[in-house]
């Protein structure tokens, strides 16, 4: 089934609110880097840039999970961050130490746009994991999102994704990404058939916290 790119948009917006809002037991201490050496956003941004992150949240749910790492620990829709969707938590324990792929998320596409024709070489079913980074505060004006379209991430541990994990090993995650970040709604299509993304952007970093069970990281009333 195909998804319309707007539903993608609003889906990582609602998914790291969803974090926020109502399953911040996941919020733990950790460290963290997000940088590119040269991003561009349309209209916002055309330099340097460094995300500086001091917030994390793993939110499980079955066999998936959902990753913030974020500057401040304010809502989503007024940060700057970036959500790792993983859609299959067992593969990806399956394979710590592994490049695997980051692509959009199967059935994704833009307007117009064959679903599939932005995974590159890589099979979008065959990525199991996808990553967007929002720009809510340096472009609040715009609601930049950003999206990866290639790259990989290595996990070298993951949270098992039990709320209820006791073993301190099983609540860890690190991980490190290398990716391709762009708006894929500005696709082109070439002669050859082929979709590509303009003005896409390198993003690399890595992440590394514990799962924490607790309070909301922020009160709501």
């Amino acid at each position: 089934m195909k998804i319309l790119f707007g539903q993608l948009l609003a889906g990582f917006v609602l998914a790291t609110g969803a974090i926020a809002a109502a399953s911040c037991v996941s919020v733990g201490e950790g460290t963290g880097s997000v940088r590119s050496d040269h991003l561009m956003a349309p209209e916002c941004w055309d330099d340097a840039y460094d995300l500086q992150p001091d917030f994390f949240a793993a939110d499980p749910a079955q066999n998936s999970m959902d990753i913030r790492v974020q500057r401040g620990a304010d809502l989503n829709e007024v940060s700057d961050g970036i959500i790792v969707l993983i859609d299959d938590v067992d593969f990806v324990r399956a394979h710590l130490g592994e490049d695997l792929p980051v692509t959009l998320p199967e059935g994704v596409a833009p307007p117009g746009i064959p679903v599939g024709a932005l995974c590159g070489e890589t099979s979008c079913s065959d990525a199991k994991v996808h990553l967007s980074l929002y720009l809510l505060e340096s472009c609040h004006t715009q609601s930049i999102v950003l999206y990866a379209t290639s790259g990989t991430i290595n996990f070298d541990d993951l949270f098992s994704g039990d709320p209820n994990e006791k073993d301190a090993a099983q609540k860890l995650t690190v991980a490190h990404f290398d990716v391709m970040v762009g708006d894929p709604r500005d696709a082109t299509k070439g002669d050859d058939g082929t979709y590509t993304v303009p003005n896409q952007s390198n993003l690399h970093g890595y992440f590394r916290f514990f799962f924490q069970r607790g309070q909301p990281a922020q009160p709501f009333p």
